[in-house]
């Protein structure tokens, strides 16, 4: 047993897709964060914890800063909001080859107002091509913080992970751990699989249909030889799109299905039995009820 046991609890922030999520994922070792490379993939807060010894980084991975539209883009703003006040520190993700923006610039200052250290990633250093760019990035966004560290990394080729991580242990204060060594997230399995199958409609569906999709797992269960039986509803919000959805003859859905089941079967490491059904919600992001029976926090839509 550690004679100290030293955590903190880590916000990670950014715009949509700078691969705030694909880090997360890095950090772990495993997949809890669905990746794509739409924006706003990420919907709600998601918890990831990191036990390493006698430090435990318990992070936050939170939706893509953006102008909200409907009332579940108000729920995903102010649940970034709400992150940064709550944090010991912040980990703002970049892309290294983005211009700096307003979104960047709101970030800093409400980590500054709140007076919490922050660790800068640049993300995405596999596809820049000149060194001189990079430190060109750098030289900018240091001008604009006084960061606890800099950190050029790739998520996608796991490059500057390790560096990453031992500058946000700096950031970590004696007083216990929060969760058991063993514990990878605070989401429920039911989150997670809903998740997996949310993200192959986002890989698998053009434009704004996959936007407008929502996953509820409407059963769960493990029968007595091992099968984990998962019955899955997704809810659209137009009669057209289910049919995209459903695709001709089922086989969309059959093959967004089958990758979904694929990762799951990963995941919770046996075999699973995945059915799932399409159903019509009009203008399901702007309609509080349903927000709530989707699993977002009713407290946001008041």
């Amino acid at each position: 047993m550690n004679s100290k046991e030293l955590s903190a609890f880590i916000t990670i922030v950014g715009r949509p897709n700078v691969g705030k999520s694909s880090i997360l994922n890095r950090i772990l070792g495993e997949k809890i964060a669905i990746v794509t490379n739409k924006p706003q993939t990420t919907r709600t807060r998601i918890m990831g914890v990191l036990t390493e010894g006698e430090y435990q980084l318990v992070f936050t991975d939170t939706p893509g800063m953006h102008k909200a539209k409907t009332a579940l883009g108000k729920y995903m703003v102010r649940s970034v909001a709400e992150s940064v006040s709550g944090a010991d520190g912040a980990l703002l993700v970049v892309d290294a080859t983005e211009e700096i923006s307003d979104t960047e610039r709101e970030l800093l200052e409400r980590i500054k107002a709140q007076n919490m250290p922050c660790v800068l990633a640049i993300n995405k250093i596999d596809i820049v091509k000149e060194k001189s760019d990079l430190m060109k990035v750098i030289l900018e966004y240091s001008q604009l913080c006084d960061f606890e560290a800099i950190v050029p990394v790739s998520a996608k080729k796991g490059e500057g992970m390790d560096e990453l991580v031992d500058e946000l242990k700096k950031l970590c204060e004696e007083g216990g751990h929060f969760f058991d060594e063993d514990t990878l997230t605070d989401q429920p399995e039911r989150q997670l699989a809903a998740e997996m199958l949310r993200e192959k409609l986002l890989l698998n569906l053009d434009k704004e249909i996959p936007h407008g999709t929502a996953v509820v797992i409407e059963k769960m269960k493990q029968r007595d030889n091992g099968i984990l039986d998962i019955e899955a509803t997704i809810y659209c919000e137009k009669e057209s799109h289910k049919g995209i959805i459903i695709g001709k003859g089922g086989k969309m859905l059959r093959k967004v299905s089958t990758k979904a089941r694929e990762d799951m079967e990963n995941f919770f490491d046996c075999k699973v039995n995945l059915q799932t059904w399409v159903k019509v919600k009009e203008d399901w992001r702007n309609r509080d009820g349903l927000l709530r029976n989707f699993g977002f926090d009713s407290s946001d839509f008041d």
